[in-house]
């Protein structure tokens, strides 16, 4: 025990050092610039992919990237939330430094176009950059007008190009955004949109549910669109609106169509997939096809997808020099607002794999997601790590790929993992942030849940509409993930000092301004 606090003591030294550079690997010059893409799916568990204990589905496909690259099994999302968790990736902050929410459709742009942001970092080295799928992040200044230019947006963050789902598949707009402008809208039919009352003459879900081709939620009772209600209100815009069933073929022809494009000079994709967010839609090839349902069947779609665009790097001999890192926004969640049956037809699955919790969760399902590096010219296939870091930690370890000194005030909390990230180590974080609805620490194998402060509500809609359990409370909970990998015993009590210590890293971390280190 004496061996842990002093270790728990290293680490609030290393608060104030979050760029050190404890490493000294560097890539073989004719490695340097490796083409990357970084497939983030949404809403997909540990559980979910094949080789980490999939049922009732299969994904062939990336199961293909980890039988040739390497498989973590340590690895989190920076948060248990999707637009905290894209936040906190592009800017290697932590989300709470913004106190960044899920955002409503219409929000304007989150991060801030004069912070330093992964696409910046990238093209400082010399990359085209590129977004394709969901953004989630907020665009413009407020009081968007989605008939002009939409901006500031990705290209004001260091993308060169950008085909986004302006916010996610269940709120509207539900239209296409090419870089500043609505993909095949009509200037006679203007876009708009409210979040706070009905301006459309289009049903919605509450009113008519018997329009419906899947129930849903209150939430989730507005606008529909393509016979699914959404969240918030759409006027306007019938030539420019999507069809859920389009995604894959249409997003990875776009992201196809950026590598083509730049396949003679680096480049730095981020695919940001809707699967398999709700609604779970899937394009008629692959409807029925699982034993899990809808849900199920666009865990199939996503793999597809995925293979589509490592074929374009097949077919352009490109394949052997692209750094692919495939992971996850955060956790799995089973019912989010639509009665689509993933409870029912689940079977015997367990979307997040041997761990408690799941999407909004405190608990490890709610971060630990699967990732799977793949790069020929330089990963040895076959591997499996156990290294603990997050995806904050990617803007750091780009950093030291290219050889950019960063900002003593930039990506404040990215830690450099660029050796276990290429499978040249097994050492990642010595601590590690999990954010929630509050906030967790995990060192090596103990985890600590920081208590909700009696002043706050303790958060219990997980509980009670997404059947996932939150993992929060008002005392201090701490566990030993290596005998209770679910989290059910509390041994807060029998380790008091170990509490303390664990609180003490977490109040230095949360007490680090923006900007002042």
């Amino acid at each position: 025990m004496n061996k842990i606090i002093t270790t728990l003591a290293i680490g609030c030294s290393l608060l104030s050092c979050q760029k050190v550079d404890n490493n000294k690997v560097e890539l073989s010059q004719e490695n340097k610039k490796p083409n990357v893409i970084l497939f983030y799916v949404d809403d997909l568990g540990y559980g979910d992919i094949g080789k980490n204990g999939l049922k009732g589905a299969s994904t062939p496909e990336i199961d293909k990237l980890a039988d040739g690259g390497i498989l973590f099994t340590d690895v989190h999302s920076p948060h248990a939330t999707c637009t905290p968790s894209r936040y906190s990736m592009l800017t290697g902050e932590y989300a709470f430094r913004k106190n960044a929410k899920v955002l409503k459709g219409d929000a304007p742009l989150l991060i801030d176009p004069d912070k330093k942001t992964l696409p910046d970092l990238f093209k400082q080295a010399g990359y085209a950059t590129g977004v394709v799928g969901k953004w989630h992040l907020g665009l413009g200044n407020g009081n968007v007008d989605w008939n002009k230019a939409v901006k500031p947006g990705p290209l004001e963050l260091g993308f060169d190009y950008s085909f986004l789902l302006p916010s996610t598949g269940d709120r509207v707009p539900s239209v296409y955004l090419e870089n500043h402008h609505i993909v095949n809208l009509d200037p006679n039919d203007p876009i708009t949109v409210s979040y706070e009352k009905n301006i459309s003459d289009r049903p919605t879900g509450n009113a008519h549910p018997e329009l419906l081709r899947q129930g849903a939620d209150k939430q989730h009772g507005n606008t529909i669109i393509n016979g699914i209600s959404r969240i918030g209100y759409m006027k306007g815009g019938e030539k420019a609106l999507w069809t859920d069933e389009d995604f894959p073929e249409k997003l990875a022809g776009k992201a196809s169509n950026f590598i083509k494009k730049h396949k003679d000079e680096p480049f730095f994709l981020y695919f940001a997939f809707h699967d398999i967010h709700v609604p779970r839609l899937p394009s008629d090839q692959f409807k029925g096809k699982s034993e899990m349902g809808v849900r199920g069947d666009v865990i199939l779609q996503m793999d597809y997808t995925t293979g589509l665009v490592m074929k374009t790097l097949k077919d352009l001999g490109i394949e052997d020099n692209t750094l692919v890192i495939f992971t996850s926004d955060n956790g799995p969640v089973l019912t989010d607002g639509y009665d689509d049956q993933a409870i029912e037809l689940l079977g015997d699955h367990s979307p997040a794999g041997p761990f408690s919790g799941g999407k909004y969760s405190a608990l490890e399902g709610g971060t630990r997601v699967p990732m799977i590096a793949y790069w020929p010219n330089k990963i040895k296939g076959g591997k499996v790590s156990d290294a603990t870091f997050s995806h904050l930690d990617f803007y750091a370890s780009f950093a030291k790929m290219f050889a950019i000194e960063v900002a003593a005030n930039e990506a404040i909390d990215s830690k450099n993992i660029l050796p276990a990230l290429i499978g040249e180590s097994k050492e990642g974080r010595p601590y590690m942030v999990e954010e929630s609805y509050t906030i967790s620490l995990r060192q090596g194998d103990w985890k600590y849940i920081q208590p909700i402060a009696s002043t706050r509500r303790v958060p219990d809609f997980m509980e009670k509409f997404k059947n996932i359990d939150g993992g929060m409370s008002r005392a201090p909970q701490l566990f030993n993930l290596k005998t209770d990998i679910k989290e059910e015993v509390n041994v807060a009590n029998q380790h008091p000092e170990l509490v303390k210590g664990m609180q003490h890293i977490l109040d230095s971390i949360q007490a680090i301004e923006v900007g002042v280190l």
